[in-house]
């Protein structure tokens, strides 16, 4: 039996770069940003040969989607990303997206980091500002495509582009206006989550020791979620939050990048009782990868097969038709990013007790380039069957879609 390793099927790409068409030094303050592909040691999982034909004609065939991404670039001085943030300006990593097999993306901006006018993120015009900066930029190139209903998902299959589903990871922006629910969705927004790490007016983030469940208001943007066609995700959302959300929302709801606490008891994970409610009112559940996250007893040290397991333990729990990945990856320096920002994103919060060793970042999941390719490589070395890769690597979500978003 021979191994082989193969570089995975690109779209075309014609080398665009973001904001070529301002002028650098004058439009903006340039940063010198980290390679989108080979910033590390690349890492292709090990299969066969016949195995490799398997996973390129998946990757060339069915639909490859990431239920949460952050494909922007970082600097390469991690130490100055306060002030890029504040810029309010991000690069996409398009050369990295072309070659990483993915057809649609959940992409989640940097909202959470948006500080253009506050060190807190989530306000209303840093907010908008992210998405019409980043919009202006997909304005000006030709592989991603900005995907608001189902027949965006199609074509960008089969056009060769890479589809991106506006989504936020919280509703914090929003304040106390059930309206702006309706603005957001004008601006394109798909899929919201409810809280980030600190509470709001809608309910709890995972940072917070008493989770007093998902308020009075909470409950009336769930229902004009639900009436105008935006998807739910709970991901960062305390446990009683997420709870009453499933329960109060009509339609099915995303986890879109979690794993299971049962096998790492963080609050950053969620317990099989919210997983299971997820799965049971027709919900998915996407896995993910950033550092330190989806860690196990069986491997403390943070790699693909840490992620797999936490897959495994999910799909068993809940069934093959309720989970997917959302890997949560990006490109750069993902360990330093959570380094500087560790109290404005609440990273040790969520750790909680556990003790791990760190790692300089997650093998064979480092970014978008590699992530997705060797996750199909993993399902098809382990025997999974073609049917259930296509829905855990795409059919899952996308029959959530179908009864989620507008008609």
């Amino acid at each position: 039996m021979t191994l082989k390793i193969k570089q995975s099927k690109t779209k075309p790409y014609n080398g665009y770069k973001s904001f070529s068409y301002l002028e650098e030094g004058k439009d903006y303050k340039p940063y010198k940003l980290v390679p989108e592909i080979g910033r590390v040691e690349p890492f292709s999982y090990p299969v066969t040969d016949e195995q490799e034909d398997e996973v390129q004609q998946i990757l060339d065939e069915d639909y490859i989607v990431s239920l949460h991404e952050h494909t922007f670039i970082t600097p390469e001085d991690v130490g100055s990303i306060f002030e890029f943030r504040r810029q309010g300006r991000d690069w996409t990593g398009y050369e990295g997206l072309s070659v990483s097999g993915l057809d649609i993306v959940f992409e989640n901006f940097m909202d959470g980091t948006a500080f253009i006018t506050s060190n807190a993120g989530w306000k209303w015009n840093d907010v908008l500002h992210d998405l019409g900066i980043r919009y202006s930029d997909f304005a000006h190139q030709d592989l991603v495509i900005r995907a608001e209903t189902m027949d965006d998902l199609y074509r960008a299959k089969k056009e060769g582009k890479v589809a991106f589903v506006t989504s936020l990871e919280s509703s914090t922006q929003i304040e106390n206006e059930v309206d702006r629910v309706d603005v957001l969705y004008g601006f394109g927004v798909r899929v919201m989550g409810i809280a980030y790490s600190e509470a709001n007016a809608l309910g709890c983030g995972l940072k917070e020791k008493n989770d007093g469940g998902l308020t009075v208001f909470g409950h009336k943007v769930v229902e004009r979620m639900n009436k105008i066609g935006m998807t739910i995700d709970v991901s960062h959302s305390g446990d009683q939050t997420a709870r009453d959300t499933i329960a109060a929302s009509s339609k099915p709801i995303f986890i879109t990048h979690v794993g299971a606490r049962a096998l790492w008891d963080t609050n950053r994970l969620k317990p099989d009782d919210i997983l299971i409610a997820c799965a049971e009112k027709g919900g998915v559940i996407g896995i993910e990868a950033a550092p330190h996250t989806t860690l196990t007893e069986n491997h403390p040290e943070h790699s693909i097969e840490s992620v797999m397991e936490h897959f495994e333990y999910v799909a068993n729990l809940v069934g093959i038709d309720h989970v997917a990945f959302g890997l949560d990856t990006l490109f750069g320096d993902h360990v330093g990013l959570h380094h500087a920002f560790a109290g404005a994103l609440s990273i040790q919060s969520s750790h909680g007790k556990q003790k791990f060793d760190e790692v300089e970042y997650v093998k064979g999941v480092e970014n978008p380039a590699e992530a997705y390719p060797n996750v199909v490589r993993w399902l098809v070395s382990h025997g999974y069957s073609r049917e259930d890769i296509k829905k855990v690597m795409g059919e899952n979500v996308l029959r959530v879609l179908k009864e989620t978003w507008a008609k």
